[in-house]
């Protein structure tokens, strides 16, 4: 004759396949949670290195393009570096290089047009001097103005007097151009700002005076 099972060892197995159960489950869980964040970080860890990867690529081309000749850039030589006070007359406009005043222009973005004078004594400093006709669009105006900013060796004003929509000058140098869409802007800037042609590339484009 068997002995019928206690109530308790009943409620004793019953428990444990619960806890079996509860635990089976838990675990998928944890496959499925960790599982998904695994896939996530590795998305991530793939997206960023796709970006450095692009932006390493897209500066190697720039400083290579940098260094291949721009075309229909002008390239002036014999220039003379003395500190004059007033007005100078420069045969190319804006001026390149030649006298200029003892002080120069602070290097940044300017809405109003500067002294041409202290402009060429910020190119003598490694300075790339973006320029505009007045007449340009807002639209294209804004376009310079995101190439130039932030950028410590770069002067952008207005100026009225040249008949090129845009032109790119460093000491010496030259770039007439109809668009600021122009790809050689960028190539332009990084070719000469801070450039060892310039005579005094390292020289301070702060401290002196605004416009």
């Amino acid at each position: 004759m068997s002995v019928p099972k206690k109530p308790s060892t009943d409620r004793q197995a019953i428990l444990a396949s619960l806890k079996t159960q509860q635990k089976a489950k838990q675990r998928k869980r944890n496959l499925l949670v960790y599982g998904g964040f695994g896939l996530l970080l590795a998305a991530i860890i793939a997206a960023v290195a796709i970006t450095v990867t692009g932006s390493i690529q897209g500066k190697n081309a720039s400083v290579e393009a940098a260094k291949r000749p721009i075309e229909g850039i002008q390239t002036y030589t014999g220039l003379s570096r003395n500190h004059v006070q007033g007005a100078v007359t420069y045969p190319h406009e804006p001026g390149a290089g030649g006298d200029h005043s003892p002080t120069w222009t602070n290097c940044g973005i300017y809405t109003e047009p500067i002294s041409e004078e202290r402009a060429v004594h910020s190119l003598e400093h490694g300075a790339v001097w973006l320029t505009y006709n007045p007449s340009l669009p807002p639209a294209e105006i804004n376009k310079l103005t995101a190439l130039a900013k932030d950028k410590p060796y770069m002067l952008l004003s207005p100026d009225k007097d040249q008949k090129a929509p845009v032109t790119a000058t460093a000491w010496g140098t030259q770039l007439t151009l109809q668009t600021a869409d122009d790809t050689r802007i960028p190539t332009f800037i990084n070719a000469y700002a801070q450039s060892p042609k310039a005579p005094e590339p390292g020289a301070p484009c702060t401290g002196g005076v605004d416009g």
